[in-house]
């Protein structure tokens, strides 16, 4: 990520270190605090300038992967999917710059959202 950010691009990820503490620390039950001091290093305190979270209900999540691949694989238990879920939610309060959106939205909808919160967010660095 940093060699591309040098270079002038900008960097889109599909997850980054709230994922990390979501799921090792909120699903799993490992130290936050440790977590959070491994995240810093790892990453040597880089943190994205947007985090867009798309937010469903475990419910919905569980029938979508059903309805898509079938059985649930071992991640997709509903109890640890409610502690990684309400552990993305804890830290979207806490963070910056996150922007949580309702992802029961139909995908064009929500690419609305996105474009929009882009384009108030960087609008003064476009030429």
């Amino acid at each position: 990520i940093k060699p591309r950010l040098r270079e002038g691009y900008s960097v889109i990820t599909d997850r980054f270190y709230l994922s990390t503490l979501a799921y090792q620390g909120f699903g799993r039950g490992l130290d936050l605090k440790g977590l959070k001091e491994l995240n810093e290093k790892a990453t040597g305190g880089l943190k994205p300038d947007m985090t867009f979270l798309v937010d469903v209900p475990v419910e919905v999540a569980l029938e979508r992967v059903q309805r898509e691949r079938g059985n649930p694989d071992r991640f997709e238990d509903r109890a640890f999917l409610e502690r990684v879920r309400q552990g993305f939610l804890t830290l979207a309060r806490e963070e910056e710059n996150v922007i949580v959106l309702d992802g029961q939205k139909s995908p064009y909808e929500l690419l609305g959202e996105i474009l929009k919160h882009i384009d108030i967010r960087f609008r003064n660095y476009l030429i």
